[in-house]
């Protein structure tokens, strides 16, 4: 899944981006409002972590914004402000959480992947489809019996398919939620990285779950 980090705190902007990068997210960190606003009106993210106290543009003042545009991206709110009249204020401007600071990384990174869950219509960290189960906790994945290996990249695109189960997702939506924005969109590597996972989870079974929609991009279903 790929997130947004605006936080004004660099050194502690950065170890949020790491945390997150060694669960396999895709991360983009903003330092100011201005900046957070501008990412989270121009790229796709899964959710965004906002600080509150922020240089040029407010956190509320930026949250309140991206809904008037009806931009509905899933927000936790990460500050020092801990009275129940700034939680009032963050909720009601449209935040779907919120976290005082300081925190643990554990609980934050839970509650993002609760606000993701959510997003998928997805109560359970466990998807199923035919055979394939994937522990959206754990990060495993198995096929009948079978327990398949797959690397970071491989296992984050068979996730967010997952998660979107029986949808045709295009290239370019899966580009925008596993990479960053440095990532190159005319790279083939996500043509790569199916034909990987689809020997992986496919390959030596009757039944396919990958599916190819040229010109329009991939499922996995049933």
């Amino acid at each position: 899944m790929r997130i947004l980090i605006v936080e004004d705190e660099k050194t502690l902007a950065n170890l949020i981006k790491k945390g997150f990068e060694e669960e396999k997210f895709a991360v983009d960190v903003a330092y100011n409002g201005e900046d957070g606003l501008f990412f989270a009106k121009n790229n796709t993210y899964d959710a965004i972590v906002l600080d509150i106290m922020l240089p040029i543009i407010d956190g509320i003042s930026l949250l309140k914004e991206l809904r008037e545009e009806n931009i509905s991206t899933p927000v936790i709110i990460l500050t020092a402000k801990d009275s129940v009249k700034d939680k009032v204020l963050g909720l009601d401007s449209g935040s779907d959480d919120y976290l005082t600071k300081p925190f643990s990384f554990e609980e934050l990174l839970s509650r993002v992947k609760a606000l993701i869950r959510r997003k998928f219509a997805a109560s359970s960290p466990i998807i199923k489809i035919c055979d394939l189960v994937i522990d959206t906790a754990e990060k495993t994945v198995k096929r009948g019996n079978k327990r398949i290996d797959l690397s970071a990249k491989e296992y984050a695109l068979l996730e967010y398919l997952a998660l979107n189960k029986n949808k045709v997702i295009s290239r370019t939506a899966i580009i925008e939620h596993l990479y960053d924005e440095d990532f190159d969109l005319y790279s083939n590597v996500i043509d790569v990285f199916i034909n990987r996972i689809r020997n992986k989870i496919d390959k030596n079974f009757d039944k396919k779950l990958i599916h190819t929609f040229r010109g329009i991009g991939y499922s996995l279903k049933e």
